[in-house]
C-alpha cells in the first residue's frame, strides 16, 4: 500500500528537485511562448531559503509537485503550480489547489488569485473547472497573462485526499 500524498514546506534539500520539476513541467511551453516561461527563471534555492512561500507535494515518498503561495492583505496569490510530467493527470494539481484553499481559509483571506500565460491553453480550461473565474488579460513582465480569482467560502474546503503539514520543518527559514 502506498503512503497518502501530503503537502509540506519546502526545505533547502528540495531546491534542486524543485528546479527539475518546474523545468520539466514548463519545457513544452517554450515554443508556444517563444521564450522560457517565468517560473523557469526563478532561483528556487534562494526562494526556499529566504521565504516561507514554497510548498511541495510528496506522493509515495517522492516529491512530485510544488506550489508557491504568497499571502497578501486581501488574498492569497498562487505564483506557481507545477507537477512532475510523469505524474500529471493523477489529481496532484487539484491537491495543491485544495491546499492553497486551506491556506487562504486559515489566514482568513477571502480570495485566491493566480495567473497563467495565455499560451498555456490547458490551464485556461483547467482553472475554471476548479472554480476560478477569469478576471483579466494583459501583458505583464513581457508575458501575455490571464488572471483568475476564486472566492474562498467560510468553510474549510473539502480535501479528503490531502494531508498537510502546516508548520514548516525546523530547518525552514521564515
Amino acid at each position: 500500500m502506498t503512503d497518502p500524498a501530503f503537502v509540506r514546506a519546502a526545505t533547502a534539500a528540495d531546491a534542486a528537485q524543485l528546479e527539475e520539476i518546474v523545468n520539466a513541467a514548463y519545457a513544452p511551453y517554450i515554443s508556444r511562448i517563444g521564450r522560457r516561461p517565468a517560473p523557469m527563471e526563478v532561483d528556487y534555492r534562494t526562494l526556499v531559503a529566504a521565504t516561507n512561500h514554497v510548498w511541495v507535494l510528496i506522493d509515495d515518498s517522492e516529491l512530485v509537485g510544488v506550489i508557491i503561495t504568497v499571502a497578501e492583505s486581501d488574498h492569497l496569490l498562487i505564483e506557481n503550480v507545477a507537477i512532475a510530467p510523469h505524474v500529471q493527470g493523477r489529481g496532484h494539481g487539484k491537491t495543491l489547489l485544495a491546499y492553497a484553499e486551506r491556506q487562504a481559509y486559515e489566514l482568513r483571506l477571502p480570495q485566491i488569485r493566480l495567473y497563467t500565460n495565455a499560451a498555456m491553453t490547458e490551464n485556461l480550461a483547467f482553472y475554471p473547472r476548479m472554480g476560478y473565474t477569469e478576471t483579466a488579460r494583459r501583458s505583464q513582465d513581457g508575458f501575455d497573462r490571464v488572471f483568475f480569482v476564486k472566492n474562498v467560502h467560510a468553510e474549510v474546503p473539502a480535501s479528503e485526499h490531502v494531508n498537510a503539514v502546516t508548520e514548516p520543518p525546523p530547518d525552514h527559514r521564515s
